[in-house]
Order: C-alpha cells, then structure tokens, then sequence
C-alpha cells in the first residue's frame, strides 16, 4: 500500500498582469487559505501517524509560497523537491514524476496546479471505491484543496492504473466559509 497526498496551490495573484505566470505569487486570500490548509494538513498528520517521505513540487512562485504559508516542515521527511515537470503538469506527467522521482517512499505529497491533479485523482480511483470525498473532489478542486489517496500497489513503478481510494479530501472553505467561492 502506497499514499499520494495533492496539494493544490493556493489563489494566486493576478494583480500585476506583466507578470509571467511562473512567476505569480499569492493573493491575500490565497496566504490565509494556504495557512489554514496548513494546519489542516499537520492535524490529519499527526491524528493519522503520517509523514512524508518525500515531496515532489512545481517550482511556479504560487507552488513555493503556498508551500511556504502551509508551514509542512513538522510533516515532511526532508526539503522539497523541485521537479519544472510538474508546472502545469498533466495527469500523465504526474505519474511519470512520481515513479521516477519515489524510489523507496512510502507516502508522497505532490503540489502542483490544475487540472492535472484533479484529473490524476480522477484516473487513479477505482470506480468501486468511489465515495463521498471522490464525488466532491470530481466536482471541482479548488486551490488549496489536500486529497489523500491509499493506492493499493507495492511500488510506484505500478501507479496509473485505478487502484486507489480517496482516504480524506478536505477544500479550505470546508474549513472557513469565507474561503468559498467568491460571489
């Protein structure tokens, strides 16, 4: 059994137009929603026992601040690593990073954009493990959204297929509602 956690970045900023998007950071709403994920993530780590043993990230500004606000260090095994593949990765891209970036990890966190993350947790749940958490996490994941999926595989080299199951997936207007959709 292998865990994939995906962390989408937080709102970015769009403020300054002449900026590339690589180059983005976050807005307010994103620092405060990535600083409320934050806490999210290390209370699911610390109820549930689990550590990172590696995080793969696109290095795109929003990735590294959100990363930065979410404050992951008590949750991580070691630094980030930064992996250009996945900026604006597809599904398909994610799974090549993750097999050859994983090695012996146990638990791996991804952060990273849309739609790539969405569509990867789309691809690796198995249609009978589907449950509540897959049916809000289908509909839409927003930024700063954290899912968890328990992958029934032995290694990585296996992961693309669909066998897998959405353990948590949590948005930050689950947490706060002032962090819903803007009306």
């Amino acid at each position: 059994m292998k865990r994939l956690a995906l962390l989408r970045h937080a709102k970015s900023d769009w403020d300054d137009m002449a900026k590339r998007d690589f180059d983005r950071g976050l807005n307010d709403r994103g620092r405060r929603g990535a600083a409320l994920m934050g806490r999210h993530i290390r209370k699911y780590c610390e109820a549930n026992d689990v550590q990172f043993d590696l995080l793969l990230a696109s290095p795109a500004e929003r990735v590294q601040r959100t990363l930065e606000a979410a404050e992951l260090g008590p949750v991580l095994a070691g630094d980030p690593q930064w992996s250009r593949a996945l900026y604006l990765a597809s599904a398909e891209t994610i799974v090549e990073v993750v097999k050859d970036e994983a090695g012996k990890a146990d638990t791996v966190l991804v952060a990273g954009h849309n739609s790539g993350l969405q569509d990867l947790l789309l691809m690796l749940v198995d249609r009978k493990r589907e449950n509540a958490a897959f049916d809000e996490a289908s509909i839409k994941f927003p930024t700063a959204s954290f899912a968890v999926l328990d992958i029934a595989i032995d290694n990585w080299a296996q992961l693309g297929g669909e066998a897998a199951e959405i353990a948590h997936f949590k948005r930050p207007r689950d947490l706060d509602a002032e962090l819903g959709p803007e009306r």
